[in-house]
């Protein structure tokens, strides 16, 4: 087998579990995936997968063309690597993939700077809570709140990140404010979806009785603004909360749920001159609003500085 398009339609299909996961990671439709797979699997005179219902899953021809595929694509990814980092021009796009509440609080005041300084660099923001993989050149540059472990990652740390609950004013004028964790009980809380994975939420079903929650959402932003509206409590990082100056921390930042926010990249990306400068002077932005990232501020200082 000679082309790689073969092996990435496989390799998509045995990822997805499906046509249709298929033809969005290859940006085809699902007509033109499953053409493409009865093609080959003609051509080839073999069948590549079992088809049950709606779910694909290799047979062992097709496995075997699976991990070759895996074989492949990391070559081609690393050449891709390797040719990126010696990259010296301050021109061309930067794949960035971020939480949405740095998006939404901090990043974009601190990437306007970036792009008036480097008009030539391109940036492509992945607003993502999920930590895309930069080993496969999901993204270039990740700023996530995990210490990168992999030997192959490159990072920088920026802060850390503390957490704690939140309510309105209007909500606690009514409601009453909660003397401790275990008064929390008898208000109602906001909380992630059943199958949320985060660190806060898993927090809060260990912590918080089921009873509790009266309003779920995917969203921290959306559960922001659920607590803006009086619909109950939420736990938030302290620099999405404490920069809205009508809501108001219930306790201090709760020590197991502190983060530290790195700035990430691949090692063979770390002297592409885009993504140097990027580190430099996104990083410098980042550091500098440390005290608002870290929650140091008195929350009247930080609503001061919001306004401002």
């Amino acid at each position: 087998m000679s082309d790689w398009n073969e092996f990435r339609i496989v390799l998509a299909v045995a990822r997805a579990g499906s046509l249709t996961g298929a033809a969005k990671s290859l940006g085809h439709d699902h007509s033109t995936i499953f053409r493409w797979l009865n093609l080959l699997e003609k051509r080839r005179g073999v069948q590549l997968f079992d088809r049950t219902s709606s779910v694909y899953t290799p047979t062992d021809a097709g496995l075997q063309m699976v991990m070759a595929a895996e074989r492949l694509e990391a070559e081609i990814i690393a050449l891709d690597r390797s040719i990126t980092g010696q990259d010296a021009r301050l021109s061309g796009k930067l794949k960035i993939t971020s939480s949405e509440t740095l998006a939404y609080r901090i990043l974009n005041e601190v990437l306007a700077d970036f792009c008036e300084a480097h008009p030539g660099i391109e940036i492509e923001l992945l607003v993502d809570n999920r930590q895309l993989d930069l080993l496969r050149r999901e993204a270039d540059i990740a700023i996530r709140a995990t210490r990168p472990h992999e030997g192959e990652l490159f990072g920088r740390k920026i802060a850390s990140t503390p957490w704690t609950f939140y309510g309105s004013r209007t909500y606690l004028t009514k409601r009453g404010r909660p003397a401790t964790l275990n008064s929390l009980a008898g208000q109602p809380v906001i909380g992630w979806e059943s199958t949320a994975s985060a660190a806060a939420s898993v927090w809060l079903t260990d912590n918080i009785a089921a009873s509790a929650f009266a309003y779920r959402s995917s969203s921290l932003i959306n559960q922001l603004m659920a607590v803006k509206a009086g619909v109950g409590l939420a736990l938030l990082p302290c620099y999405l909360g404490d920069l809205e100056p009508d809501i108001e921390r219930i306790f201090e930042p709760l020590d197991e749920l502190t983060r530290e926010l790195w700035l990430i990249t691949h090692k063979d990306l770390r002297n592409t001159a885009r993504v140097r400068a990027f580190f430099d002077h996104v990083g410098g932005g980042l550091l500098a609003r440390r005290d608002v990232l870290e929650g140091v501020l008195s929350q009247q200082q930080t609503q001061t500085i919001a306004s401002e």
